[in-house]
C-alpha cells in the first residue's frame, strides 16, 4: 500500500468501530493473522459494524474476518495451505496466479449469500474459496498472500483495485 502513495496508519485488532470511523480513513486494510477466525469475535463484529462504511480489503485471517461478518462460515483444513506455488484461478478472468499462503481455515464459499456475495477465486489444488467482492458495496478479499509475490506479481493487481476502490 505505502508503494503505491498510500498512508498506512495500524491500529490494534481490538480498536472499535466508532474509533475508527473518528480516524475517517478513506479504506480500510484487513491484514493476515494467526488461528482460527471464529473466535475473533471482537474483530467479526467490528468489521460488521464497518461494512459499508468505507472500501474494504482483507487478506489471509482478513479474508475470513470478512467472510464471518458477512454471514458465512468457516472450516478447519484438512490439510493447512502453506508455502509458495499455490496455483489460484480468477474466476473473472480465467487467469491463474501463482500464490503464496499460510492458513489452516477456509471460508466455506456455500455459507455465503450468492446475491451479495461473487467468488473471484479459488483454489487449483482443492477447489477451496480462495477470494470473493460484495456485489453491492465497496469490498473485495483473498485468502492468499498477495504482498508476498511469488508469482512475482501476479496478485499485486489486488492493491491497485484497493487504491481505486478508495479513489
Amino acid at each position: 500500500l505505502a508503494e503505491r502513495g498510500l498512508e498506512v496508519i495500524v491500529v490494534p485488532a481490538f480498536t472499535n468501530a466508532d474509533t475508527i470511523r473518528r480516524m475517517n480513513p478513506h479504506g480500510i486494510f484487513l491484514s493476515n493473522g494467526p488461528g482460527d477466525p471464529e473466535p475473533v469475535e471482537y474483530g467479526i463484529h467490528t468489521v460488521r459494524d464497518l461494512l459499508g462504511y468505507r472500501p474494504m480489503f482483507g487478506i489471509c485471517l482478513g479474508h475470513q474476518i470478512l467472510g464471518l461478518a458477512l454471514g458465512g462460515k468457516t472450516y478447519k483444513l484438512k490439510f493447512g495451505h502453506r508455502g509458495a506455488n499455490h496455483p489460484v484461478k480468477h474466476l473473472v478472468t480465467g487467469r491463474v496466479e501463482i500464490t503464496s499462503q499460510n492458513h489452516g481455515f477456509a471460508v466455506d464459499a456455500d455459507s455465503l449469500d450468492p446475491q451479495k456475495i461473487a467468488i473471484t477465486h479459488i483454489n487449483l489444488n482443492d477447489n477451496t474459496l480462495e477470494g470473493f467482492r460484495h456485489r453491492q458495496i465497496p469490498l473485495l478479499a483473498v485468502q492468499y498472500h498477495p504482498e508476498a509475490a511469488p508469482g512475482p506479481h501476479d496478485a499485486s493487481y489486488l492493491f491497485d483495485e484497493f487504491k481505486t476502490m478508495m479513489e
